[in-house]
């Protein structure tokens, strides 16, 4: 084939000891489609085999030093050259002891010295086509075996993502039922709270009605009414998470004045609950984070601590150390077992044994806003001996 590549040829080894032989072998077997490599000695021809991939070699057997049956049985030896197929090219291929020693040396066929050039490239042509074929064949084994190495990363893709699809909506289900459960339960306690106060009008019974009864059924309805909106927003900042919708608003400012404006907010909470909270130490630390969600990790954090230590004391520290801030939220309430510590960052979970109420993602969600800084958060808890939760924030987000 002109114009062929030298890479898309085929390749054959000559070896003889007598330049002539060489010539007019070499000038026998061109083709446009064959490269052809000539040795004159044994150790010549193996270091040819070394730099060629070889599709036939015919080898001279009466050679000085290395003849070519020596030479055939080292070819044998190695990897790379014992399926190259062999001629032995001689004047004396007739005699039945050398005929045999060459065939069991590798040899596949003799050629007689003086050689008839139809019979050579007859031979040649012939070990030369099934060489290609097997290269051939070869290579649509390598294509077949790619093809299934990639159907097989597909089914692998395919059955991951299967499995991801089943998680997610099982993940769906059990969000919708704990959600319905948990919206419903506020709901139906306003729902009966409105009922009662409209019979006690129709019954015309004022003495329900008296400032202070007022005054709790307005607290009553603004614990519900601020559980509804916790829950809901949770269940929002799940879906913007789950969306890939979840922003950030970076932002100056002081962490430690943050955390004092929280525990301001929440001063009433506290005394109610009886929780009495210390901070240890507030240093002014100025960093580059989303304020809003900052304060709902601060206060998420707070309101676990009253949650799960009712009348406990609480404590707050806040330092840097190594340029990151960090924030440490201590109290001292039922504690968490050390099979819980893991999972309770995760959807839905809550320690066990433990009876509040919610749909389990505060902590989820906690973790996400820190993760979404590129900070940390790690809890060291015994149970009945309390909690600590540490955040770990770098300065500039």
């Amino acid at each position: 084939m002109p114009g062929s590549n030298i890479k898309d040829k085929l390749e054959i080894l000559i070896v003889d000891d007598v330049k002539d032989n060489l010539l007019a072998l070499k000038s026998l077997l061109a083709r446009d489609d064959v490269n052809i490599s000539e040795a004159r000695s044994g150790i010549e021809a193996l270091d040819l085999m070394m730099k060629h991939d070889f599709s036939l070699a015919m080898l001279d057997i009466q050679m000085p030093g290395m003849d070519g049956f020596e030479l055939a049985e080292l070819m044998r030896g190695s990897n790379k050259t014992k399926n190259i197929p062999i001629i032995f090219v001689t004047a004396i291929a007739k005699d039945q002891k050398y005929i045999f020693k060459g065939y069991e040396s590798g040899a596949v066929d003799f050629l007689s010295k003086p050689l008839d050039p139809h019979i050579v490239c007859s031979k040649v042509n012939v070990f030369l086509e099934i060489h290609q074929q097997k290269k051939e064949l070869q290579n649509k084994v390598e294509a077949l075996k790619k093809i299934q190495d990639e159907q097989a990363k597909l089914l692998f893709q395919l059955n991951k993502t299967k499995e991801e699809l089943e998680q997610a909506v099982r993940a769906r289900e059990e969000f919708m039922s704990i959600a319905g459960h948990e919206l419903k339960t506020p709901l139906t306690i306003l729902k009966l709270q409105i009922q009662m106060r409209k019979r006690n009008l129709e019954k015309g019974n004022d003495s329900s009605f008296t400032t202070e009864n007022l005054a709790k059924m307005f607290d009553s309805d603004d614990k519900q009414v601020s559980r509804l909106t916790r829950l809901i927003d949770d269940m929002l900042d799940i879906s913007r998470m789950s969306s890939g919708k979840f922003s950030m608003n970076l932002e100056d400012f002081d962490l430690c004045s943050l955390v004092h404006d929280v525990i301001e907010r929440h001063i009433e909470l506290f005394k109610a609950k009886g929780n009495q909270i210390e901070i240890v130490s507030c240093e002014s630390i100025n960093g580059r984070w989303d304020k809003f969600r900052i304060e709902q990790v601060i206060t998420n954090l707070l309101t676990n601590a009253i949650r799960y230590g009712e009348g406990k004391p609480i404590k707050i520290s806040i330092s840097t150390e190594q340029g990151r801030a960090l924030v440490v939220i201590e109290d001292k309430g039922v504690g968490i077992a050390k099979e819980d510590l893991k999972r309770i960052f995760q959807r839905f979970e809550r320690a066990s044994g433990t009876e509040v109420s919610g749909l389990g993602l505060g902590l989820y969600i906690v973790s996400q806003i820190i993760e979404a800084h590129n900070g940390l958060i790690n809890v060291e808890s015994q149970p009945g001996k309390g909690s600590v939760f540490t955040i770990d924030l770098p300065l500039f987000s």
